[in-house]
């Protein structure tokens, strides 16, 4: 297949489910810095980055060890009511910073990512706070269709309307019934991460749990399945199935860790030689096959033709300046998903 097979070859069906870690937020921050030349803080040295040290030299000397392990401390913080405020003035600071976080102007991973994958079929689910996600979604959203995103986290972006059970950007009202979207909640104890205790988070993982359930190829995108993160690992193993059960589906790991490190956090999601493994974006299926992740995958594994299984593959140029040279790209891909739609529609409607 040449790159015209592939941009003409559309299927409708096939969901391609991504799972964001924090080393996706962090190879897009790295590749594209932050609008303001923020930088992205994590697990390790968010203290130091949002600046939480004058909180830290308030709590006794036993807490100061934890300064690089934030999810431990805070873990500690929740169960100590006598520690609630110092707590709460952590949160709050979060929050705020991670708020303020903004895209730069030219494409990022993020964008590449949104327009690689398709609209009422594929799935984006992150466990960042960031709004790099969201951000992309609304700004990619003017010009085509975007995938699902899920927050199985939370996130700074989105708010929750607890009348009718919808989202929208934190802390404004919703147009239909004035509803407040109330900010999501970000941070949790590490040894009770309760994802049915929110009712924003626990919609996000019943969504979660049907698209992984359901899903043709899964990409896991700078996640490492922490041992720390248990509950979530739980709740993936038991919507994904055994490897024996999924022996059909295709699984990915976007990773800077060696190969044999990185499998093995996930082995128990694997089966046998079915999965691709990469160290970078722009060499994953996503960047190589661009809105047609699944279609690739299944004339590789079930051709129709020997020549299917041939591919020469279709990826996306990485030097894009603007938004709208990026959009020009992927345009030919989606007006062959137009017309492919249009097709259908009227096939069906000859049926009736």
């Amino acid at each position: 297949m040449n790159k015209q097979d592939e941009i003409e070859k559309v299927h409708g069906n096939g969901i391609h489910l991504v799972i964001l870690g924090a080393g996706a937020s962090l190879a897009s921050t790295l590749r594209n810095p932050e609008l303001n030349g923020k930088q992205l803080p994590l697990m390790n040295n968010i203290v130091e980055i949002v600046g939480l040290n004058d909180v830290l030299k308030r709590l006794p000397v036993e807490f100061q060890k934890f300064k690089n392990q934030f999810e431990k401390l805070f873990s500690m913080l929740y169960e100590l009511e006598e520690y609630e405020e110092e707590r709460l003035e952590m949160e709050k600071r979060i929050y705020e910073y991670f708020e303020d976080l903004k895209l730069p102007d030219e494409p990022t991973i993020y964008d590449y990512l949104i327009m690689s994958l398709r609209h009422r079929k594929d799935v984006i689910a992150t466990f960042n706070w960031d709004p790099f996600l969201y951000q992309a979604y609304i700004r990619n959203g003017k010009f085509t269709k975007t995938p699902g995103i899920l927050f199985l986290h939370g996130t700074v972006a989105l708010g929750y309307n607890r009348i009718d059970g919808s989202s929208g950007p934190a802390g404004c009202y919703s147009k239909k019934d004035k509803g407040f979207f109330e900010p999501t909640r970000l941070l949790y104890p590490v040894d009770k991460k309760d994802y049915n205790n929110d009712d924003f988070i626990k919609g996000q993982w019943k969504s979660l749990e049907y698209e992984l359930k359901h899903a043709e190829r899964v990409t896991v995108f700078g996640y490492s399945a922490p041992e720390t993160d248990v509950e979530a690992i739980n709740l993936l193993q038991n919507a994904w199935g055994t490897p024996d059960e999924r022996n059909m589906e295709q699984f990915e790991l976007i990773d800077i860790r060696e190969e044999k490190e990185a499998t093995k956090s996930w082995e128990s999601f694997i089966h046998s030689h079915h999965y691709d493994y990469c160290t970078s974006f722009f060499d994953s299926s996503i960047a190589w096959h661009p809105r047609r992740s699944v279609e690739s995958y299944r004339h590789w594994a079930l051709p129709t033709t020997p020549s299917e299984a041939f591919q020469k593959g279709n990826p996306v140029p990485q030097n894009f300046k603007t938004l709208e040279k990026m959009w020009d790209w992927y345009s030919p891909l989606i007006k062959a998903e137009e017309e492919f739609i249009r097709l259908r529609e009227e096939k069906s409607k000859k049926k009736d």
